[in-house]
């Protein structure tokens, strides 16, 4: 049954539509459009009780029953075990996919959130002092990952949930000012990654309304 696809054009959004597409699993897409605070109706808040996307509904959840699932890491380690794909069976690697995951939903994501908003402000010194912060926080977040994709073909070893996660954000690094040029482990990988078919798929659906 198709699973139904609450989100926007984010990296957050992003990451899911990703995920259905390297999955291979039916979906429709109910777009949020939280540029009008769509996010903020009372049906959304019954599926998704932190009023952000994205979130999903399976029809078809744990036992055939209908679940609702909310914050986007949470999506990808339910989708990745409904389906068993995307999230390794081996300990070890298990293990390492769930901390990359971890490391985007806590730092890789919320940092250069910050990017996105202080970019955008138009009294100069609170924009200065915003950036520095969160910039040089978000280049060091980049640098963690070069290190790590320096003798990783991806973040847990094969494709996971974890690469899914990241690349939504790494999809922006223009908007957080990063040439990726400066970290070329990083570079290689969101090649790689953008050459999936799945992920290409995931990023070309539409999460606007046009």
């Amino acid at each position: 049954m198709t699973i139904q696809l609450y989100a926007f054009d984010t990296p957050n959004g992003r990451k899911i539509s990703v995920a259905l597409e390297e999955m291979g699993l039916p979906y429709a897409v109910h777009v949020v459009d939280i540029t009008k605070d769509e996010q903020f109706d009372p049906a959304f808040l019954k599926i998704s009780p932190n009023n952000k996307i994205p979130a999903i509904v399976d029809p078809q959840g744990p036992a055939g029953a209908p679940i609702s699932v909310f914050e986007s890491g949470a999506i990808l380690i339910y989708l990745a075990e409904k389906t068993g794909r995307f999230l390794p069976r081996d300990p070890a690697a298990r293990v390492a996919a769930l901390e990359w995951l971890m490391f985007q939903m806590g730092g890789f994501g919320p940092m250069p959130g910050q990017v996105h908003h202080f970019i955008a402000l138009q009294d100069e010194t609170d924009k200065r002092y915003g950036l520095k912060r969160f910039m040089t926080e978000t280049r060091r977040l980049y640098g963690v990952m070069d290190r790590r994709l320096a003798d990783h073909e991806f973040f847990a070893g094969e494709v996971s949930i974890a690469d899914f996660a990241i690349v939504g954000w790494a999809w922006r690094h223009e908007r957080h000012q990063v040439d990726l040029a400066d970290f070329p482990h990083v570079r290689r990988w969101y090649t790689a990654m953008m050459a999936r078919p799945g992920t290409a798929r995931g990023f070309a659906v539409p999460l606007r309304r046009t």
